[in-house]
């Protein structure tokens, strides 16, 4: 496997470093994609270990307490603990399920043991888990989301201003991977506008088919405007900070390549939405060979190129993200 980045990366809420003694909160960074079998979790096993290996405290949070695999692609067979604890409310302390990985300075919180009758949280409670992910004692947290358009997949991939969108090179995905965004965005916009009107508004034309004819964000833009021009403005201004970054899987050839271009174009036009095309990684036979030997592939062949361009990835995730405890008076495991 090969792969190679393409723009740049911007982070929110970034500064300078801080010294040891300042207490901060964690950057959130959601991974999440229209369809599954993308490639999310081997994603965010490998730049979560690359993140902890440049000596940033990293946890790796498995959302999809549908399909959970990330503890298995870091090596843990059974956890203890999961997040599945802290929906049934039989543990409120979200630190309390951090689980140590062969990896020094990545922790993960695992998804295992889910209610089958109710598998997702409701919106309450999964408020309540981004208020306690943000107060982890952490550097960064990856949080590896479930598939489609579930209110809750669009809350935690909400919960970041430059979420990663993982597409395959394939018509589903694609298709996907644009309701996905279309989706994220409304939901984003509805709890942004103050008008209950606006908010009506906003919901209708979540409905592709509703009577007004709004098929784009562009489209609901106009209309809001004339509705209401202070709500128009903050529209805008939503739609500004909206910059979910494109990121193309299991590539094959150079119009695989170019998909995440056009994507990026299509949002834009059509959209009203600067996507960044973060990069891509190449097909290749040794993902299948890192998962089965429950070792990141960066750990497993770090000299391969998809290990070097996947650390160059993570190396642009934290760009703007504080220095390491290393540099800041000396990392914790």
């Amino acid at each position: 496997m090969s792969a190679k980045l393409g723009g740049t990366t911007s982070l929110p809420g970034a500064g300078p470093p801080r010294a040891a003694a300042v207490r901060s909160s964690p950057r959130l960074i959601p991974v999440g994609g229209g369809k599954g079998g993308v490639g999310k979790t081997f994603l965010v096993t490998n730049l979560a270990t690359c993140l902890a290996r440049m000596g940033y405290r990293v946890v790796a949070v498995d959302g999809d307490l549908e399909g959970a695999n990330l503890h298995t692609c870091v090596g843990i067979q059974q956890p203890r603990v999961s997040l599945a604890d802290y929906v049934a409310h039989r543990e409120e302390d979200i630190a309390k399920l951090l689980l140590d990985t062969p990896i020094r300075n990545l922790r993960i919180i695992a998804a295992t043991r889910g209610n089958l009758a109710t598998p997702q949280p409701g919106h309450g409670r999964r408020v309540q888990l981004m208020r306690d992910l943000q107060r982890l004692d952490a550097d960064i947290v990856l949080l590896d989301l479930g598939a489609g358009t579930h209110p809750a997949v669009m809350d935690y991939f909400m919960v970041g201003e430059e979420g990663i969108v993982v597409i395959a090179p394939e018509p589903t995905s694609v298709e996907n991977a644009y309701s996905f965004i279309r989706a994220a965005f409304y939901r984003r916009l509805r709890l942004a506008m103050a008008s209950h009107d606006v908010r009506r508004v906003i919901t209708m034309a979540m409905d592709e088919r509703n009577e007004r004819g709004i098929r784009t964000p562009l489209d609901l833009m106009k209309e809001i405007q004339a509705l209401d021009s202070a709500e128009g403005r903050r529209f805008v201004d939503t739609m500004r900070a909206f910059r979910p970054r494109l990121l193309i899987n299991e590539v094959r050839s150079a119009d695989d390549v170019k998909l995440g271009f056009s994507i990026r174009s299509v949002c834009r036009r059509y959209f009203g939405i600067e996507a960044e095309y973060l990069g891509y990684v190449n097909h290749d036979d040794r993902v299948r060979r890192s998962v089965r030997d429950r070792r990141p592939l960066v750990d497993l062949d770090p000299s391969c190129d998809a290990a070097v361009y996947i650390g160059r990835m993570a190396r642009k995730l934290a760009a703007r993200t504080q220095a390491p405890p290393s540099d800041r008076g000396g990392a914790r495991r």
